[in-house]
């Protein structure tokens, strides 16, 4: 929740399937304040704002990280606003 005098932080995507690893940053970070209870959202623009069109997600898996769609559903299940 949003205390008194504080901004949610706001993760923001650049990057999808021509950078899967960038790609996950901004949706791990997230998942990250999510779990530590921090208010948050992630916005996509550019290129990552392909990541809306159906299939996208499951195409990316960055190096090192887990699946963006294991990630998507954390920010799903975190109920993290995900704005395009």
């Amino acid at each position: 929740m949003e205390e008194q005098g504080r901004r949610p932080l706001m993760y923001v995507a650049t990057h999808a399937t021509d950078d899967p690893t960038l790609a996950t940053l901004p949706f791990l970070v997230a998942t990250g304040a999510g779990s530590a209870e921090i208010d948050c959202c992630i916005a996509l623009v550019g290129e990552a704002a392909s990541l809306a069109k159906p299939g996208m997600i499951d195409a990316v898996h960055g190096v090192g990280f887990p699946p963006l769609s294991e990630l998507v559903r954390k920010v799903r299940d975190f109920e993290i606003p995900v704005y395009v």
